[in-house]
C-alpha cells in the first residue's frame, strides 16, 4: 500500500520527540550532542547555520549516519544525543525517524531554523557575510 508524505510526517512526528529552541541551548550547553542541519548547501548558504551544527543534506544521511557506509562521517555517534532541523521542521522529523530506525536512539527535532534564530540562537553566517 502506497504511503504518503502527510503519513510520513504524522508516524514521524508520533516518534521523534519535538524541543523547543531553548531545550536544544540547554542540550548542546550540557555537551556530547550533534546538531545537524538537512537542508541543502543553498539554503545554507543563503541564512547560515546553527553555530556548530554540522550540515548532512536529507538525501545524504543515511550514508553518514551508517558506520559501515564509505561516507560515514566520525561526527555520528550513536552515545551521542542527535538535534536536528531543516527549514520548517519536516525534512528534521523525516529524517530524526530514519535514524532512530538506524539505531540511534537520542534524537530531538528543533523544526525549523528561522525558531532558532527567532529564539535568539548562535547562527554561523555564510562566507562573506560576515
Amino acid at each position: 500500500m502506497a504511503i504518503s508524505v502527510k503519513q510520513m510526517l504524522e508516524a514521524a512526528n508520533a516518534v521523534v520527540r519535538k524541543i523547543t529552541p531553548d531545550e536544544a541551548k540547554e542540550m548542546i550547553w550540557n555537551g556530547s550532542v550533534l546538531v545537524l542541519d538537512v537542508r541543502d548547501a543553498p539554503e545554507i548558504e543563503k541564512s547560515g547555520k546553527v553555530q556548530g551544527a554540522l550540515n548532512v543534506s536529507r538525501g545524504m544521511l543515511e550514508f553518514r549516519a551508517d558506520p559501515d557506509s564509505p561516507y560515514h562521517d566520525k561526527a555520528f555517534a550513536k552515545d551521542k544525543a542527535v538535534i536536528l532541523y531543516c527549514a520548517s521542521g519536516g525534512r528534521s522529523a523525516l529524517a530524526g525517524k530514519l535514524l532512530q530506525d538506524m539505531g540511534y536512539s537520542r534524537v530531538y527535532n528543533v523544526g525549523g531554523f528561522k525558531d532558532w534564530v527567532d529564539a535568539g540562537g548562535a547562527v554561523e553566517k555564510p562566507a562573506g557575510q560576515g
